[in-house]
């Protein structure tokens, strides 16, 4: 049974980094693609930034060059490293595995003085 469990959210101020991450079992996680997702109250969900099973990254517009997303094979994680964070950022965020197509519980990031 496939598994995404994230950790890491929680309240930051503004230009305050975090770092998220979404640990996965039940999946050959070194040959899957993962990606990290945010829905914010009253929107739909969107991805944020994803990574390939070899490390190529690709991120949304909006964090382009303030987060980070990374994966660790060994310990079947992935990571979201987010910097310079914004209140718009505000939002529960979701790992997903695009070869289970299962997504985590989510984390709630909130962003705010």
């Amino acid at each position: 049974q496939v598994q995404l469990v994230e950790s890491g959210g929680g309240l930051v101020q503004p230009g305050g980094s975090l770092r998220l991450s979404c640990v996965v079992s039940g999946t050959m996680f070194g040959i899957d693609a993962m990606g990290w997702y945010r829905q914010a109250p009253g929107k739909q969900r969107e991805l944020v930034a994803h990574i390939t099973s070899g490390g190529r990254t690709n991120y949304a517009d909006s964090v382009k060059g303030r987060f980070t997303i990374s994966r660790d094979n060994a310990k079947k994680t992935v990571y979201l490293q987010m910097t310079s964070v914004k209140p718009e950022d505000t939002a529960v965020y979701y790992c997903h595995s695009l070869l289970s197509n299962k997504w985590g519980q989510g984390t709630q990031v909130t962003v705010s003085s």
